[in-house]
């Protein structure tokens, strides 16, 4: 994303800069919750970054994408817990973590989701939702 100053000139934005203009401009029925649940994630670990991709808020950690917004369900937001942009090699097909919840919607070993419906969904699992963040920084 890029900006244009006073000048005229074009400039890049940060990553909280473009998440900032995102969130900014976002329509959005559960934007609140997209808010607290962006929060509670930076909150978790101050080596987590953030930017724009895929059309919606990313998380970075140690420059690697690993958990992304996907806005686009009715009623509700899911997040994508990944392992960045290239598909690794790994000898299992095993979870890549143990989810002992069960909090977690498998989509692949390495790729899983998690939905929130409402304010109180995203209350009951906010600290589920930090066991599982500091897990997946941990594996990959």
């Amino acid at each position: 994303m890029t900006t244009n100053n006073k000048s005229g000139e074009s400039k890049k934005l940060s990553g909280p800069e473009q998440v900032a203009e995102f969130m900014n401009n976002l329509e959005h029925p559960l934007k609140e919750e997209i808010e607290e649940v962006r929060n509670i994630i930076l909150s978790t670990d101050g080596k987590i970054t953030e930017h724009i991709k895929w059309n919606a808020p990313s998380f970075c950690y140690e420059g690697e994408d690993r958990i992304t917004f996907n806005l686009h369900g009715k009623g509700f937001i899911r997040l994508v817990f990944h392992c960045g942009a290239k598909v690794k090699d790994r000898k299992t097909n095993e979870p890549l973590i143990v989810d002992p919840s069960g909090i977690l919607e498998w989509k692949a070993a390495d790729r899983a989701m998690m939905k929130f419906t409402d304010k109180n969904d995203v209350k009951a699992k906010e600290e589920k939702l930090r066991e599982v963040i500091t897990k997946w920084l941990k594996v990959v």
